[in-house]
């Protein structure tokens, strides 16, 4: 009884249960209670009982950074998501997931609110806990968490768009030429009054916005009057109120694209709620293809991504890294995107009544 208490007591100065700290309460030695946690099977189960209670009663976490500076390795990959709420990541998530779990790796997820000066505080922090690889949203990193990264030796992958000059490997698409391409295929079905709204105006928000107008210019169709942003969070809410002002001050308008699927949801709802026909009064589309935007009524016309291939291909660009040591042949992968064609939008204007 008194052992027992000496080793708390010890441990609890150090601030951490210690592998002996389990090995003395369950009467073992370190070697063994290691060996237990690590393969199981070497260890007979009664041994395995004893040492296991020891750890659930003691609250024992095992040091993987100590056992880091033997291997060499976390068995960590951080990933640095611009928002934990916004529909589009879950499923890059369950790539990455899906792709490094059974090679043996966990993931730290960290969450930036699309604040670059966040973002560089957080790579410096995972840096410092050595993880394997990184996975980091976006190509706009700021001078200081640019060079951080481009300093380690840790794998990095940037996902979510492409760039001319990544830090390491890219995986993503081009969200002007998505944009651009949804803009033109209105324009091909008869639409020349096309309006954008769009919310947040991240970097990949913007470059849609970009692509909208190069698209309109091209038909000389361009009216800033027609194009509504707003720095506030996308939502439904938001989608409804940016609709309406919109709508309002431009009543000509015979479609409008929107930055993502959220807002142009949010103006369907709104429309429904007028009265206002869709796509007979106004033609709606949206951007990222989201599980919901199939069911709306009508369904939407918007861009689709892979985003699930897109989280697979980059953890697959960490893993052959990490194995290799050194990069895959081709260190850029564009997954591309496509124009989905639902009822929100006429495939011919003619046939609006």
């Amino acid at each position: 009884m008194s052992n027992d208490k000496n080793n708390n007591t010890s441990s609890r100065s150090t601030g951490r249960v210690t592998l002996s700290d389990v090995a003395a309460k369950a009467g073992v030695s370190p070697i063994t209670a290691s060996r237990a946690l690590k393969s199981p099977d070497q260890v007979s189960e009664k041994l395995r009982v004893k040492i296991y209670d020891a750890v659930s009663e003691l609250g024992y976490i095992p040091n993987h950074a100590a056992r880091s500076l033997a291997s060499s390795e976390t068995k960590i990959i951080s990933v640095i998501f611009p928002s934990l709420s916004n529909a589009v990541f879950p499923d890059v998530l369950d790539g990455i997931h899906d792709t490094l779990t059974p090679a043996g790796y966990r993931i730290l997820l960290a969450n930036t609110h699309y604040a670059t000066d966040q973002e560089e505080g957080l790579v410096r922090t995972l840096l410092e806990q050595s993880p394997d690889g990184i996975i980091v949203t976006g190509i706009d990193q700021n001078e200081n968490t640019r060079k951080l990264l481009l300093s380690t030796n840790t794998p990095v992958v940037q996902i979510m768009e492409l760039t001319d000059s990544p830090i390491d490997m890219n995986v993503g698409l081009s969200h002007f030429q998505a944009s651009y391409d949804l803009v033109r295929h209105l324009q091909n079905s008869g639409y020349k009054k096309i309006g954008f709204i769009g919310a947040r105006m991240d970097p990949r928000s913007q470059r849609r916005m970009e692509g909208y107008k190069h698209a309109m210019h091209e038909t000389s169709n361009m009216n800033e009057r027609y194009v509504l942003t707003s720095q506030s969070n996308t939502s439904f809410k938001l989608g409804a109120k940016l609709f309406t002002q919109l709508f309002i001050e431009c009543p000509e308008l015979e479609a409008i694209c929107f930055s993502n699927d959220d807002l142009a949801a949010g103006a369907m709802f709104e429309c429904n709620r007028r009265g206002i026909r869709i796509p007979e009064d106004i033609s709606i589309a949206g951007f990222n293809d989201l599980n919901f935007s199939e069911e709306l009524l009508p369904p939407l016309t918007t861009v689709s991504i892979p985003l699930y291939e897109m989280g697979k291909k980059a953890a697959e660009y960490l893993l052959h890294k990490i194995v290799n040591r050194e990069a895959p042949s081709s260190i850029q992968h564009d997954v591309g995107y496509s124009v989905i064609k639902r009822s929100s939008t006429y495939s011919d204007l003619k046939k609006r009544k």
